[in-house]
């Protein structure tokens, strides 16, 4: 495969200018004059046909090409960094320890760790599923805590790794059973699966608002089994005891073999979004980075297999996205 970039100078002079905000601070960082950068700036503008900056008179503001360009840009350079300073460096060799929602850890990190374990085979992982945030103290010796929330993790060094929707999921017998489940209104002849550890901002897991905006009445929503674990929950509708309401991250690949299918293609955005997590302390630390650059890699990996309407992509003002938060609010 053929790579087309521009040249690296001028990546790196935008991605430092991008990150202080000016091209003076940019220069400093490195070691070249501001009229240098603006320079290597410009020529990068005119390679990609863009606006990168907003050049006021009081400084610099990125331009939305600039704001989408930057993220990934510093990302890729921070690997870049890391694969040449391991250049010459013995394997990387220890324990790494993680602590990692339970839910998550089995239906989706576990099955994918084969891919961590042939890539660094002298790192031995740790793995603690715990819904308790990690301290990152000697007590609990973490490493690299993986978080299901709004990103807003002070203190510590925190990696996007994607988003995901929530829509109800069963086992394919109850599709084409006694009392076939085909539309919404036939919820009322089926059993509702719950998970009794909702906190009061996750409206979009609970059955109550789905069952308002479906349309659906007469369903007993204090009625119905109740898991404390999302992977039990699956367990359970895939055998059928019930329906649930699954998130695309840990029953995709359920669904792909078929274990369970979505009865009708209502879907909604998850407000909350799966991050990594790590003390500034540690973020340079050879086996947490080396980590975090493959969950992350992994996690892209696993969004681009995603139809567009399981990715979590907030709909634009879409009715599953307005109708959910009203009626979570009128509750």
């Amino acid at each position: 495969m053929v790579r087309r970039l521009p040249p690296l100078n001028a990546l790196r002079a935008f991605e430092a200018a991008a990150r202080h905000g000016s091209f003076a601070k940019a220069a400093d960082e490195l070691a070249v004059t501001p009229t240098a950068i603006s320079h290597q700036v410009r020529q990068l503008e005119d390679l990609l046909e863009v606006t990168l900056f907003e050049r006021l008179p009081r400084g610099l503001r990125l331009s939305d090409a600039g704001r989408a360009l930057a993220p990934d840009l510093t990302r890729g350079l921070d690997h870049l960094a890391r694969a040449v300073g391991r250049l010459g460096d013995r394997p990387l060799a220890g324990t790494l320890r993680l602590s990692v929602l339970p839910s998550f850890c089995i239906m989706w990190l576990t099955p994918r760790l084969i891919g961590f374990q042939r890539r660094y085979p002298e790192i031995d992982l740790d793995v603690m599923l715990d819904a308790n945030r990690a301290r990152f103290d000697d007590r609990d010796g973490v490493h690299v805590g993986i978080r299901y929330g709004t990103g807003d993790y002070p203190g510590l060094v925190v990696r996007r790794l994607m988003g995901e929707s929530v829509f109800p999921v069963c086992a394919p017998a109850l599709i084409s059973g006694p009392r076939p489940l085909c539309a919404p209104a036939d919820l009322r002849h089926h059993t509702l699966l719950h998970d009794s550890c909702l906190l009061d901002n996750e409206p979009w897991l609970s059955w109550p608002p789905w069952l308002q905006w479906m349309g659906v009445t007469g369903v007993d929503v204090t009625r119905g089994p109740r898991f404390t674990d999302a992977h039990a929950e699956a367990q359970a509708a895939e055998h059928g005891l019930g329906v649930m309401l699954g998130r695309s991250v840990l029953v995709f690949d359920s669904l792909q073999t078929g274990r369970l299918v979505r009865p009708f293609g209502m879907s909604r955005p998850a407000d909350f979004i799966y991050f990594a997590v790590t003390p500034p302390t540690m973020a340079d630390d050879p086996m947490v980075a080396a980590f975090l650059d493959w969950v992350e890699e992994e996690a892209a990996a696993f969004a681009a297999k995603l139809p567009p309407e399981m990715r979590g992509d907030p709909a634009p003002g879409g009715p599953p996205e307005l109708a959910i938060r009203a009626i979570a609010t009128e509750a």
